[in-house]
């Protein structure tokens, strides 16, 4: 079973990725999965994305199969999933205010906090709060309806099923 280690910042993520590819066990296959924080130009791998964007360069001994974009936040992933959204919301979560776009990673991360605070705002929760919300959200989301909407998430799960599945 693969093992998941929260890095904090995505300066620490990245390090700690170097560190692993360059120390870890063979049998390990060490992947640096962090938000692309701004839109990804089309054609453009991870690691080009993250030198474009984080002045990051691809570690020696890295593939392409080792670094993972999210989405330009977290949050864009809880627009996925209306239905789980109106659950944890409840009465007055106004889900015509949550986007219907098909690829959720093409959503701006402002409009996605602006989406969020104008559907929860009159929801007996209160206001979108990620400190508040965020993991409690997460956990409810289904992870297939996120991967139907985000290519990203669906090759972090091919990734992840390539090495727990025996060929």
């Amino acid at each position: 079973m693969p093992g998941i280690l929260a890095c904090g910042s995505r300066e620490d993520a990245f390090k700690d990725s170097r560190v692993a590819l360059k120390e870890g066990e063979a049998s390990e296959v060490p992947l640096l999965v962090v938000d692309s924080e701004a839109p990804v130009r089309s054609n453009s791998s991870p690691w080009q994305h993250l030198r474009s964007h984080d002045n990051w360069d691809r570690p020696s001994g890295a593939e392409e199969r080792h670094a993972h974009l999210k989405v330009q936040c977290m949050e864009s992933w809880f627009l996925a999933d209306v239905s789980a959204l109106e659950l944890f919301f409840g009465s007055g979560f106004r889900s015509v205010s949550v986007s219907r776009r098909h690829n959720i990673e093409h959503i701006p991360k402002d409009d996605v906090f602006k989406q969020l605070d104008s559907a929860s705002r009159g929801s007996r929760k209160g206001a979108y709060r990620k400190s508040d919300h965020s993991f409690a959200l997460l956990s409810l989301i289904d992870p297939e309806k996120v991967i139907l909407r985000s290519p990203f998430a669906k090759r972090l799960i091919d990734t992840l099923n390539s090495h727990l599945i025996p060929s």
